[in-house]
């Protein structure tokens, strides 16, 4: 990260976390620094090395460092949590909509899939319920990413024996929809109003309204040239976990932890800290002109109204509807066959002059 970003963290941990506010001992010396306490915390985390490897160069031991991380993870959570892994507010699904038109696909608000974290000191009573058929113990992560990189959903702990799918029935990435707490999304593709926002997924995905996936063996060139778009376009949430995994090697290496509620810490202010990255860095390599965009540009094949519809009531009777709605095959079937349509006349003529 920035020298920026991190003096933000280091000066809001000093501030109003008293762990990491210098002391002096009883002879009057001053202790550890928090630039000393943060840099250990931090490193742990993005070189993964041993809790003693930081001894000589920031004059901490291995219990020391040990509570600095705890401590850190911790703070990150409390202080930025709210912050940085929110739920996109109107605003953002209206940059998330326009930046979903500009690919080609209306009412997309980001991709969905699952990664494998690799548990290394599991409770032997756990090994067939977290052990693949590789025979390391594993333990998943959900995520939503956008074209940023940034993370808007993050659902963590389920075992590694569980697939997509059976992550996805645990997941509390639609509650906000069920319970009648999500603005109202509106969009037009082909002509056709619609009504749910989707994610783009890979080929497990259930075929519901709310997920687009690729056409497996595309036939002609309409087919051909949505899985292009459709593949391309769903790889943000692969390069949002190669990213977190490349920033953090604690969470790209194997975890020691015994303790799961302190590796789910861990992979939550990893999260954190990776969305305040993209925040910080965001106007240095996003390829989209947001501004531009939200100005009018585009073909007018599709627009944006969002309204709130909040005040529906959460009974069983409206959660079992919009279910329905969610799990719609033949609304999926017609989406993504408007999204084919859509997109060849949005990039036909480009791929035609290639």
């Amino acid at each position: 990260m920035n020298k920026s970003l991190f003096m933000h963290i280091v000066d809001r941990l000093s501030n109003e976390v008293q762990f990491f506010r210098q002391k002096k001992d009883g002879l009057g010396s001053l202790g550890l620094s928090t630039l000393q306490k943060c840099t250990a915390a931090i490193r742990v985390l993005a070189y993964g090395p041993a809790l003693d490897a930081v001894d000589e160069y920031l004059r901490l031991g291995a219990t020391t460092t040990r509570l600095c991380v705890e401590i850190f993870l911790e703070a990150i959570i409390y202080l930025f949590g709210d912050q940085y892994l929110r739920r996109p507010t109107p605003d953002d699904l209206q940059c998330l909509l326009h930046i979903g038109e500009l690919r080609g696909f209306p009412g997309m608000i980001g991709s969905i899939d699952c990664m494998h974290w690799e548990w290394k000191n599991f409770s032997t009573t756990w090994k067939c319920q977290y052990s693949r058929g590789s025979g390391k113990l594993t333990i998943v992560l959900e995520t939503v990413a956008s074209y940023d990189l940034w993370i808007w959903h993050a659902f963590f702990g389920p075992p590694g024996t569980l697939n997509d799918i059976n992550v996805l029935d645990r997941s509390h990435v639609f509650d906000d929809i069920i319970n009648g707490q999500a603005p109202q999304v509106n969009f037009s593709v082909n002509g056709r109003e619609y009504h749910l926002a989707y994610y783009l997924t890979d080929g497990i995905y259930p075929k519901c309204a709310t997920f687009i996936q690729s056409i497996p063996i595309p036939q002609g060139p309409k087919a051909v040239l949505f899985a292009q778009r459709q593949e391309a376009a769903r790889k943000d949430v692969e390069r949002a976990f190669g990213v977190l995994q490349a920033r953090f090697a604690n969470v790209k290496n194997p975890v020691f932890s015994w303790d799961k509620v302190k590796i789910g810490k861990i992979m939550r202010a990893c999260i954190i800290l990776h969305n305040m990255i993209v925040e910080n860095e965001r106007d240095d390599y996003t390829q989209y002109d947001v501004l531009d965009f939200q100005q009018g540009e585009g073909n007018g094949s599709s627009h944006v109204d969002l309204t709130y519809s909040t005040d529906i009531p959460t009974n069983i009777a409206n959660q079992m509807g919009v279910r329905t709605r969610i799990r719609d095959r033949q609304a999926h079937q017609q989406l993504k066959g408007d999204l084919v349509e859509h997109i060849l006349c949005k990039f036909g003529r480009d791929q035609d002059n290639n």
